[in-house]
């Protein structure tokens, strides 16, 4: 076993034989008898010398491996809360939005005010993700974490007085939706300090991913349950309580940090606004957020038109949720996959070939599939989602540390945004051509704007820009703050 104790100054580095003798020391008369002289023990070749009254070394243990992947993400105790928290906020936002969409329909009989409610629950995250992003970076993430789930439970409690009217539901539910993208962005730009910015940063976004797409089949399917069984205040009443619980946990699970850019004396207006500017100013920045929306926005036309594709191929009401949940299913398993079996460089290969083909499975539409075909090339689509997982790396590498808030929170503003734009044009589309071809169209279309983004963000690959496009970017990057 190799020592780095070194030898003293005066010894010598030479061994001596095991049969060497040592020469005799010769007697002076009158000269006083010398010390016997010990000889030195004698050690097997290749062990060393211990020295006298330390006991020998005894060989490390195996250290144990360290976990890898999805376990290691877990193995992080704030992770660990963090998850917590997003399963109970989450599960209650659908709960929520499924009871108060049936407690309007109950109080009014109006269809349209009815399916505004649920319109209502994306509209407003342009404007929170916009206006109020500053505060993401501005003040200290558990604190803007748990406040913003204190408001939502406060808001969602003023829901549950009777004399509460239908516009003021609304209002409240905008309010919830607007306080919806500042946690996100926060929570997302925290899970770098928590994480890192490497491997168990990109694994911990694609776990809460994974929670939101299964929260669309199983929180419905509670929220149904719930509602046999309680009123819709009283289903939403459940919601309250899964906001406060999230509080708890952030507050008590995760450590508090400084806020990432302290008050630069401007407004919060001011700042968020001067953000987003930066942000969407930086060409690659720009391009890889742009990759973030653009599949999604055409991703969603066979989700929005779900129903009247059901009816127009003539399958019972039950193979809607098929339809519904076929896309969510793909998604979970590729993302499961991808996180788990590939390797961080090799998720960062497959990101543009990924995200140039992952909406052609729509295509299959043009031939007006049956169920089982509809259904398999909705799960396929899914599963080109998966290309964000590599995605998130590089974002988190393009933006500055003092950005970082912002830039999440107006990532998650922004893709909210354009899938409840993507729906809305969706529906038009419908009116004008038959269901089936406004799918096809989307998956042919979605492709072609894909494509020209992928070439894009090629272009602004590290090393592939000018050193004009470098020094301005970096120039950004120091005047941001």
């Amino acid at each position: 076993m190799p020592n780095d104790r070194s030898a003293p100054a005066d010894t010598s580095r030479t061994p001596t034989a095991p049969d060497a003798v040592a020469p005799a020391v010769p007697v002076v008369p009158g000269a006083p008898a010398p010390d016997a002289v010990t000889p030195a023990p004698v050690h097997p070749p290749g062990v060393a010398a211990v020295p006298e009254g330390v006991a020998p070394a005894v060989p490390d243990a195996p250290t144990p491996a360290a976990p890898r992947g999805y376990r290691a993400v877990f193995a992080v105790a704030e992770f660990r809360a963090v998850f917590a928290a997003h399963l109970f906020s989450l599960l209650g936002v659908v709960v929520s939005e499924l009871a108060l969409t049936v407690l309007v329909y109950d109080l009014t009989g109006s269809p349209l005010l009815s399916a505004l409610t649920f319109a209502l629950g994306l509209l407003p995250y342009l404007i929170g993700g916009t206006l109020f992003a500053g505060v993401a970076d501005r003040y200290p993430a558990r604190r803007v974490l748990v406040v913003c789930d204190l408001l939502c439970a406060a808001c969602v409690a003023v829901m549950l007085v009777p004399a509460t009217p239908v516009a003021g539901l609304l209002a409240l539910r905008c309010l919830v939706a607007a306080i919806a993208p500042v946690f996100t962005g926060t929570r997302m730009a925290a899970l770098t300090d928590i994480l890192g910015e490497g491997d168990l940063y990109v694994l911990g976004r694609s776990l809460l991913r994974i929670v939101s797409q299964s929260a669309m089949l199983i929180g419905f399917g509670a929220g149904g349950v719930l509602l046999t069984v309680l009123s819709p205040r009283g289903a939403i009443t459940v919601t309250a309580v899964t906001f406060l619980a999230s509080a708890a946990l952030l507050r008590f699970g995760t450590r508090a940090r400084p806020a990432r850019s302290g008050d630069g004396g401007g407004t919060l207006l001011k700042e968020s606004l001067a953000g987003a500017r930066l942000i969407l100013g930086d060409r690659r920045v720009r391009a890889l957020m742009l990759l973030f929306w653009v599949p999604p926005m055409f991703v969603v036309a066979p989700e929005a038109l779900a129903a009247p594709y059901a009816d127009a191929i003539g399958v019972p009401s039950a193979a809607l949720g098929l339809l519904l949940c076929s896309m969510a299913v793909g998604h979970i398993g590729a993302e499961l996959f991808v996180g788990s079996a590939l390797s961080p460089r090799n998720r960062s290969r497959i990101v543009l070939p990924v995200a140039a083909v992952g909406l052609l499975p729509l295509v299959v539409y043009a031939v007006r599939p049956g169920l089982p075909l509809a259904v398999m090339a909705l799960a396929l689509a899914g599963a080109g989602a998966a290309y964000v997982i590599g995605l998130d790396q590089w974002f988190v590498d393009a933006v500055p540390e003092e950005l970082r808030g912002r830039a999440m929170t107006l990532l998650t503003a922004g893709l909210m945004t354009v899938q409840g734009l993507g729906m809305a044009l969706a529906g038009l589309a419908a009116e004008f051509f038959p269901v089936h071809q406004v799918v096809a169209g989307s998956g042919i279309l979605g492709t072609v704007c894909t494509l020209l983004l992928v070439a894009e963000v090629r272009a602004t690959a590290p090393g592939r820009m000018s050193d004009t496009e470098g020094r301005d970017r970096a120039d950004r990057h120091v005047t941001s703050g």
